[in-house]
């Protein structure tokens, strides 16, 4: 069973998207913003990320570029899922080295979709 690693600094956004993930037969673990992910990734990497790009303390852009700029975590797929839905946003989430950005709100079956089809690799 894959885990996927939420990022996610709202509490309900979390949930929400936790409770879908499960309900596709995904293990899910979470991280409240970007230093608490990263240090997540380094003690289990998970093999796919949920990851926020509005957070405390380290954002979803950086955290990529991160996750994509380690030879240990550059295979890991990373979803950007946020409220930042313009066309820059989506394209500067892609130029740090997401696989897949998704604007919220979202529909849940594109989400699912996304993790799955990326977790097939």
């Amino acid at each position: 069973m894959s885990t996927v690693l939420i990022v996610e600094d709202s509490i309900a956004q979390r949930e929400m998207i936790t409770d879908l993930l499960k309900a596709s037969g995904l293990t899910v673990t979470h991280a409240s913003d970007g230093l608490e992910a990263l240090e997540a990734i380094q003690t289990a990497p998970p093999d796919l990320v949920v990851l926020d790009i509005v957070m405390p303390r380290m954002n979803g852009y950086e955290v990529c570029r991160r996750l994509k700029s380690d030879p240990k975590t550059q295979n890991v797929p990373v979803v950007m899922c946020s409220s930042k839905g313009e066309e820059f946003d989506r394209y500067w989430g892609m130029k740090q080295g997401a696989d897949a950005y998704i604007a919220k709100p979202f529909q849940p079956t594109e989400l699912v979709g996304t993790v799955k089809q990326l977790l097939r690799g």
